[in-house]
Parts: structure tokens; C-alpha cells; sequence
């Protein structure tokens, strides 16, 4: 098993759109390195921390769980969608999606501010200075802190 860091803005998709639909597919990555993440590593069963960004307090929410294996993303195909990619093709995607599970909503949102302050995460991705990738791997201690510390 192998744990992640999904972000996403939650005025777009939040935790509380996951807790409502139950599940999702969770695509839109237009980022070379974050759709290798995506297709590559991201398994069915992995577990994921769910991460708002762009926001008044970036956090960490919520708990997720891969149960579809990564698929070609359907919007790279749709004319009308944002993430619509003209220069893909259906019998050789370039971008893929996961669907994701809602698993539980933090009862204290960790923030970044307070990450940052956590000696055991100082090596964490999320961390470093100008990442922007919506999809992050996470070791599992990262994974079980965040976890302990949000409940």
C-alpha cells in the first residue's frame, strides 16, 4: 500500500463535495510530473490525504481511498471542458485520473503552517519551496502524523 497528497481548491471540489458524493473521479492534472505520479504509482487500495489549497488556511482535511486504478481522464477529450487537451488522442492518452473514495473528514484540519513546524515533516514534498503538484507521494510516517495529529 502507498499513501498521497491529493490538493484541491476547495471553492472547485472540497472535502465536504467528497463526503457528499461519496466518491469521485479525481482528474484536471495537466502537470507532466504530477500525471507520472498518477499513472504510474497511484494503485487501488493506496490511501490519500486530501489537501486544501489556494485558500485562506491551505490544510490537510480529510482521508481518501484509491478504488479505481488510474484511467485515461475523459476531459483531455471533451471539446467543452477546461481540461480539454486537443493535442491527446484516445488510443494514446497523455493525461489519466483515479477515482477516490471519501474515507473521513480531519476533525481539526492540520494546516501548513502548523506542518511546518513538525520536525517529522520537514522532509515532506508538500513542504519544499514552489511545488505546485496536485498529486504528491507520501511515506507512511508522513501519512500516519497528519493522520494523528488531524484527528
Amino acid at each position: 500500500m502507498n499513501y498521497f497528497l491529493l490538493k484541491t481548491e476547495p471553492t472547485d471540489y472540497s472535502i465536504d463535495d467528497l463526503r457528499r458524493d461519496k466518491k469521485t473521479s479525481w482528474g484536471g492534472v495537466r502537470n507532466f510530473q504530477a500525471r507520472n505520479i498518477v499513472r504510474d504509482e497511484i494503485k487501488k487500495g493506496d490511501f490519500c490525504i486530501i489537501y486544501h489549497s489556494s485558500c485562506v488556511i491551505p490544510a490537510a482535511v480529510g482521508l481518501g481511498e484509491i478504488v479505481k486504478a488510474p484511467y485515461p481522464d475523459l476531459m483531455q477529450f471533451d471539446s467543452s471542458s477546461k481540461y480539454f487537451d486537443p493535442t491527446s488522442k484516445k488510443d494514446d492518452p497523455r493525461w489519466f485520473a483515479v477515482e477516490v473514495k471519501f474515507k473521513e473528514k480531519f476533525l481539526a484540519p492540520l494546516p501548513l503552517e502548523k506542518m511546518r513546524t513538525i520536525k517529522e515533516l520537514s522532509d515532506m514534498r508538500l513542504l519544499a519551496r514552489g511545488n505546485r503538484l496536485s498529486f504528491m507521494s507520501l511515506s507512511k510516517m508522513h501519512f500516519e502524523i497528519i493522520k494523528k495529529l488531524s484527528s
